[in-house]
């Protein structure tokens, strides 16, 4: 299974399926530019592939408009564009199954592999036979069709009334409404439906690690409207199982008069990168653990937007966070090193925070129905700068623990545990980040 560009064990439904298909394949190799994809931790083998403004090409935008796309810096590394990786394996792969005959993969640049993709298009709807790309360069973005000897793309198709069918008229297909896959009954009576956020990109690979794009939605939730909070004596912050056929998660609640009553709505970009821990005993796979795997039979897309679920109180009083401000050039790598800490708790969420360099930082979030050992605490609290030279307060009895720590008069991290209210003072504390505390260190970290 040769995965390029994608991130299945994020973005597909029904992620225990998933995952189950992904490790019985007897080899996965995933072509990304990021490592830090769920999908990559799967791989058996890793292509690093360059990004966008790191490779040559054009794009299509969705007003058929074809543009050049020019590299601005060369990838780093080992990275190589998709074209290229296809190629070297392709000639590798030649020298095995077609032994002294000539290559058919020739390409040597991607102008070469756009003019036969050009050719394809002749006689077509699409025909771009008339473009190149010096006319890319010479006059700017152009739309297609764009056949041989024209001198301009076609602003607005089938102003002749003859449309890209056998007989040229259009063809309308009128659907008969189908209900969802999965209705809700007494076990599973909420209506669960999944969306984007305003400042997210899909699995948040590239916008989920920028503090500032957390401005918006600060950390993973479930939402619900205020009265169906009400009714299940629910308060805003409270953790909950959110459960399905198919998977649990455990998130905090939150209020929204978006949502109608009878409904739950949790983004689409939540996944295990950012969230995870063991709902009702199984592995959490972040908002795709739950939905449905039913398609649509034309054009194949999953059900993601309706799933029947039920939502339960989350028995988990043990809380910690830990938070700290962390330099840009450290912070994914640190992000990604805090996510393989997950499985210890029943809950357990990590997301940048910050609108600027100077307060920027990492929030590690967790839950558990008992304190978690304390090692495991202590690389979380290591990785932030927390360790033997940190102030420190502990009751280990009682399971409480706090670190804080200062360098050049200013704080720059802390790590709480306990109860609900050994764990409140994160919400002030946070603020303090790169400011001298306003009273010594170790009165911050006392109890209350």
């Amino acid at each position: 299974l040769w995965i390029a560009c994608t991130n299945p064990a994020q973005s597909l439904p029904n992620q225990a399926r998933v995952r189950a298909a992904l490790e019985r394949a007897e080899l996965v190799i995933v072509q990304d530019a990021f490592r830090t994809t769920a999908t990559a931790a799967l791989a058996d083998v890793l292509l690093p592939a360059a990004s966008w403004g790191e490779k040559e090409g054009t794009v299509t935008n969705s007003e058929r408009r074809i543009s050049r796309v020019r590299q601005a810096v060369p990838p780093p590394g080992q990275a190589r564009p998709d074209w290229e990786i296809a190629v070297e394996v392709a000639r590798r792969l030649e020298k095995h199954l077609r032994p002294g005959r000539p290559t058919l993969f020739p390409y040597t640049q991607p102008e070469q592999i756009w003019l036969e993709h050009r050719e394809s298009t002749r006689g077509r709807d699409c025909d771009i036979t008339g473009l190149s790309w010096e006319v890319l360069e010479r006059a700017g973005p152009q739309q297609w069709p764009y056949p041989a000897h024209a001198s301009h793309g076609k602003p607005r198709l089938f102003e002749d009334g003859v449309f890209a069918t056998a007989n040229g008229r259009a063809r309308f297909v009128a659907t008969p409404y189908r209900p969802p896959a999965e209705e809700i009954d007494a076990r599973f009576p909420l209506r669960l439906t999944t969306g984007r956020l305003r400042d997210q990109w899909h699995g948040g690979s590239r916008t989920g690690t920028l503090g500032r794009l957390f401005g918006h939605a600060p950390e993973p939730c479930v939402e619900l409207h205020p009265a169906e909070l009400a009714r299940r004596r629910l308060a805003v912050g409270d953790l909950v199982h959110v459960t399905s056929r198919r998977g649990s998660l455990v998130l905090p609640a939150a209020a929204s008069d978006a949502v109608r009553m009878g409904e739950a709505f949790i983004a689409m970009h939540w996944g295990p990168e950012f969230v995870a821990g063991r709902g009702d005993e199984r592995a959490s796979f972040g908002v795709n653990a739950l939905t449905v795997d039913a398609v649509d039979p034309a054009s194949r897309q999953p059900e993601l937007k309706h799933a029947a679920v039920r939502i339960q109180r989350a028995e988990l009083p043990w809380r910690y966070v830990a938070f700290g401000r962390v330099p840009a050039a450290r912070q994914a790598a640190l992000q990604f090193e805090l996510r393989s800490r997950f499985a210890a708790f029943g809950y357990a969420s990590c997301v940048p925070f910050g609108h600027d360099d100077e307060r920027a930082g990492l929030l590690f979030r967790a839950a558990a129905a008992a304190p978690v050992e304390a090692a495991t605490l202590a690389a979380i609290e290591c990785a932030f700068g927390l360790d033997e030279s940190a102030a420190a307060f502990e009751d280990a009895r009682r399971g409480v623990r706090s670190r804080l720590r200062v360098d050049n008069g200013r704080i720059v991290a802390a790590a709480l545990a306990g109860g609900a209210d050994d764990v409140r003072a994160e919400a002030w504390l946070r603020d303090l980040l790169g400011q001298p505390p306003p009273v010594p260190a170790y009165r911050l970290l006392k109890p209350g």
